[in-house]
């Protein structure tokens, strides 16, 4: 199954109203100085980079971007004229060599089909002494709500046990990160959690996303029949625990990553 990441309004309602909290407690951990050219590698639309511009006192920032809808969406959100973004991915960044003092990442790493080409293409673009920094979600784990939704899955469905993010991608914990870091030739290396609380209004809430396509479990929903797609949603509508309001409190944690580019 091949991972669909276009929809922009589907892909908001699905994670980016999440990518958007974790973005300033990366940033607060990173504790960049201001100024310098920043690249933010799979901006998506735009959730690190506008984070970027508000917070850190960039003197550019480059988006790199496969997706034309996500590119422009991320240009759409803001009209401030240190953005640009360029289409490119990972493994292949449309820049010079050493062109930026800050290269970073926000849940993009673990979709690099060959993540240590990605952070080697990343360091390649940064200048020495810079960093190249990022987070990704703790799926093995800490994303509570993709972990539940994945729990349910498997118990109706022995197949979805190969399409779990937390057995696809290993780089959601913190060693096989730290040794991607490493391997790429980056020195200083660091990883760290960031945990936020990710807060349903009610089921609807919940499960409405996950019909939207974007990304691995709702893919995955999307593609089962509708009595079986019934199944997963009525077993999910089971398990999960309310509060007073008919609240759904969960909570995700993402692993940041730094590294110092020492050529």
């Amino acid at each position: 199954m091949t991972d669909a990441w276009e929809v922009d309004p589907a892909y908001e309602a699905y994670i980016g109203r999440w990518s958007r909290l974790v973005a300033p407690r990366f940033l607060r951990w990173l504790a960049p100085g201001p100024g310098g050219a920043w690249c933010d590698v799979g901006c998506g639309t735009g959730a690190l980079a506008h984070t970027v511009l508000r917070a850190a006192d960039p003197a550019t920032v480059v988006g790199v971007e496969p997706s034309e809808r996500f590119a422009a969406a991320a240009l759409a959100a803001t009209d401030d004229p240190r953005l640009d973004v360029r289409p490119g991915t990972a493994e292949s960044i449309p820049a010079a060599d050493s062109e930026f003092d800050r290269v970073v990442s926000g849940l993009v790493l673990n979709f690099v089909p060959h993540p240590v080409e990605g952070l080697a293409e990343m360091r390649r673009v940064t200048r020495a002494g810079g960093t190249v920094a990022g987070y990704v979600w703790d799926y093995a784990d800490g994303m509570q709500m993709i972990r539940v939704f994945w729990d349910a899955a498997r118990a109706l469905d022995a197949a979805a046990a190969d399409l779990d993010e937390g057995v696809r991608f290993p780089l959601c914990r913190p060693q096989p990160l730290r040794d991607a870091l490493s391997t790429a030739g980056l020195g200083l290396v660091e990883v760290h959690p960031l945990d936020i609380r990710t807060v349903f209004t009610d089921f609807d809430d919940f499960w409405r996303p996950f019909l939207g396509g974007q990304g691995p479990a709702p893919g995955y929903c999307l593609a089962l029949p509708a009595g079986r797609r019934a199944e997963l949603r009525d077993l999910l509508d089971a398990r999960l625990r309310r509060d007073e309001s008919g609240r759904i409190a969960l909570t995700a944690r993402a692993w940041a990553f730094r590294g110092t580019v020492s050529r």
